[in-house]
C-alpha cells in the first residue's frame, strides 16, 4: 500500500490584490476550494466518464449537488471523489477529494483531503476554462504563491474489502440458520 502525496494552495491572492491564506488544521485538514466552469453538465459527465470516473452509488449528498458523485480509482487503496454542484447562471462547481476507496471498510473513518491540481490538470487536458473559487472570501483566486504539501498516510490496519466480508458473514449466517432450523 502506498501513501498519497499532493499539493494544495496555501497563500493566494484575489483579483483585487488582497492576499489570503487557506486555513489548515490537524483535525479537518485544509478548507475546500472549488473549481468553477461554464460548461454543460452532460459534457462534463462525458469527459469524466472518458477519464475513467464512475458514478458513486452511496454518498452523502451536498446541497445543490447535481446527480451522483463520481469516483476514480487511484493506486490502492485511494480513490478520487468528485461532486458537481449547481452554481446558477450556467456555472458548475467541481469539488474533489482523495480518500480511501469505498471498496474498503476503512473508508468510513479514514483521512481524506480536498484536491485541486488534479482537477485543473484534467480540465486543461480537455481545454476547459476554469476559475478557482474561495467560499470563505467569496472571491475567485487570482494567484497561488505557495502550497501545502499534503501526505495521506496508508491506514495503520490493512485495508479490508467489505463486499467479500458480507458474503462470508451471510454464508456463515445461513449455515447457522440451517443448523438451528434442523434442530427444532
Amino acid at each position: 500500500m502506498v501513501e498519497y502525496l499532493t499539493r494544495y494552495p496555501k497563500t493566494i491572492s484575489f483579483l483585487d490584490g488582497i492576499k489570503g491564506k487557506i486555513h489548515f488544521d490537524g483535525k479537518n485538514g485544509v478548507e475546500q476550494l472549488t473549481v468553477v466552469v461554464k460548461k454543460n453538465v452532460d459534457e462534463l459527465l462525458k469527459i469524466f466518464s472518458n477519464e475513467g470516473f464512475t458514478k458513486v452509488k452511496f454518498e452523502h449528498k451536498m446541497p445543490f449537488q447535481i446527480g451522483n458523485g463520481l469516483s476514480l480509482k487511484l493506486k490502492k487503496p485511494w480513490e478520487m471523489h468528485v461532486r458537481l454542484l449547481d452554481m446558477k447562471k450556467g456555472f458548475v462547481a467541481i469539488q474533489a477529494e482523495v480518500e480511501v476507496s469505498r471498496d474498503y471498510l476503512q473508508h468510513l473513518f479514514s483521512q481524506r483531503t480536498p484536491v485541486i491540481y488534479e482537477i485543473e490538470s484534467l480540465l486543461r487536458k480537455h481545454q476547459i476554462d476554469y476559475k478557482i473559487w474561495n467560499n470563505k472570501f467569496k472571491k475567485y483566486v487570482h494567484t497561488v504563491f505557495d502550497n501545502y504539501k499534503i501526505k495521506l498516510a496508508t491506514p495503520n490496519i490493512p485495508v479490508f474489502a467489505w463486499k467479500p466480508m458480507v458474503f462470508v458473514i451471510a454464508t456463515v449466517g445461513v449455515f447457522y440458520l440451517w443448523k438451528y432450523l434442523n434442530t427444532i
